[in-house]
């Protein structure tokens, strides 16, 4: 047993009226511990559901990314005219909507903007379904070494982080999800988790207001110079059609002040009012025996309408515009549109198809 952790967990875990916040450094020893099994698992559990009930700070996320970044995988900086996107989404993945991000970060490199993302394989307590298995659909197997996952990065820029394979210290938290039957404050450091070395823009998705407070307060702390906080679908960054998308634009600077925009954007207003694209198995879709999924996907990169299509050159021409790459966001959706009708977006997925090895795609 950890006698430092039990002082830790005594801190977080002594109820309203006794109970104190952690400060950063002692986040991030308490994340430290936990990460390498240094804590006991009834330790670990213990501080997992006592952080759930009390809420993380902002200071507390930033010493549990500071664990991360430390403990953690890291992607090196490339070349490029633009900061990566980061996109930071829910790990435990989807039930209700197809994802839209695969081609939002198509669309994105064959611009020229590199994309990092990152999750895991299917996840407690939602088990959504994870981006790892719509690329897999799309014959991209980001379970390869983080040297392959580098050079497919550099090649293409486009990379993706596999917690099971670059990061098992982090997977070996996983159980403990499932065993307390909550998801623990990891959860939302996730989304903000920035596994690049280079100049970075944050993209994070959330559900509930207050996490977009905590947000701020830790990129305020680790001086995250750019980000953007989405309340997007099933808290991740894509923008939804049947709702005004409600969208953060934040900006720190050297003193740590955070600057947030509030941006409100009807997608009526744009043409893209509408339903959001259901979601199906990813085992079907793989099969192609429904119109969604990764079919439709493929339809989309072929330059084909669909309701999908739309959802894609919403949330293209947003980060387009988002990046820099765009004046305008009816400009960036007039860009996207012609990266994917061109088939300079399908030219992207091709490439990465020739950079990673070949998986065996179910038929």
């Amino acid at each position: 047993m950890s006698d430092a952790f039990r002082d830790l967990l005594r801190k977080i875990g002594s109820g309203p009226h006794t109970g104190h916040n952690l400060t950063r450094s002692e986040a991030h020893a308490a994340t430290r511990m936990m990460l390498l099994q240094e804590a006991t698992p009834a330790q670990i559990g213990a501080f997992m559901i006592a952080h759930r009930i009390r809420r993380p700070t902002g200071e507390e996320l930033a010493g549990m990314l500071d664990a991360y970044e430390e403990l953690g995988p890291t992607l090196q900086a490339i070349a490029a005219a633009h900061p990566a996107l980061v996109f930071g989404m829910p790990y435990d993945g989807r039930t209700r909507t197809l994802p839209i991000v695969l081609l939002t970060a198509l669309i994105l490199a064959a611009a020229g903007c590199p994309v990092v993302l990152h999750g895991g394989d299917r996840m407690p307590t939602k088990e959504g379904d994870p981006l790892i298995l719509f690329w897999q659909g799309l014959g991209i197997d980001w379970t390869m070494p983080l040297p392959q996952v580098q050079a497919t990065f550099e090649q293409t820029g486009i990379g993706f982080v596999h917690l099971p394979t670059h990061f098992p210290l982090a997977q070996g938290l996983v159980p403990y999800r499932e065993q307390i039957g909550k998801r623990p404050p990891f959860a939302t450091m996730e989304l903000m988790w920035c596994p690049y070395a280079g100049d970075a823009h944050v993209i994070s998705g959330f559900v509930h207001p207050p996490t977009e407070t905590m947000f701020q307060n830790a990129f305020a702390l680790r001086r995250v110079s750019q980000f953007t906080t989405v309340k997007g679908l099933e808290g991740s960054c894509d923008l939804p059609r049947e709702r005004t998308a409600i969208i953060g634009l934040g900006t720190v600077n050297a003193a740590g002040e955070v600057a947030l925009e509030r941006l409100c954007l009807p997608p009526r207003d744009f043409g893209f009012e509408g339903a959001n694209v259901p979601l199906n198995s990813p085992e079907d879709a793989i099969r192609e025996t429904i119109p969604t999924g990764i079919a439709a996907m493929q339809s989309v990169l072929a330059g084909q309408p669909s309701e999908l299509m739309k959802s894609a050159l919403w949330n293209g021409g947003f980060y387009l515009w988002r990046c820099g790459i765009s004046p305008s966001i009816h400009v960036g959706i007039t860009q996207a549109e012609a990266l994917l009708t061109s088939g300079q977006a399908k030219q992207k997925l091709q490439a990465l198809q020739q950079t990673t090895a070949p998986i065996a795609v179910i038929r």
